[in-house]
């Protein structure tokens, strides 16, 4: 499996809570139900970071964190040929690029990153 990781801050004249509800409530109507399906995504999350005594605690003595996320999108894709045949067909040129646009609305991209990645599970 391939991972892909949307790394995302938001932009500045939104609040987290705003960011949040875009992302969760209007991004996914951005494009047709089919989108996920022809871009041959499998597993799609939405992971929200929290603000809590928790993340403290697991954060501990580490010094110089850049400044936090908003949001993380993990997609998982079935193979690295799966993405590239996938992901180049023109319907789903089209859809990334509905979903590029949307995203505009809520994502600041000069502060944000993707991650394509593979998993190495150490433990399961």
């Amino acid at each position: 499996m391939i991972k892909i990781s949307y790394i995302m801050r938001r932009l500045p004249e939104l609040s987290r809570e705003e960011f949040q509800a875009y992302w969760s409530e209007k991004h996914p109507q951005a494009v047709p139900a089919d989108a996920f399906q022809t871009l041959g995504v499998k597993r799609y999350v939405q992971v929200l970071p929290l603000d809590t005594a928790a993340r403290d605690l697991v954060i501990g003595p580490r010094t110089g964190l850049v400044e936090s996320f908003d949001g993380v999108a993990e997609l998982w894709v079935e193979s690295e040929e799966a993405l590239l045949r996938d992901w180049s067909d023109e319907k789903a040129k089209e859809y990334l690029k509905i979903f590029f646009e949307d995203e505009k609305n809520f994502i600041d991209w000069t502060r944000s990153t993707i991650l394509v990645s593979k998993e190495n599970v150490v433990m399961a």
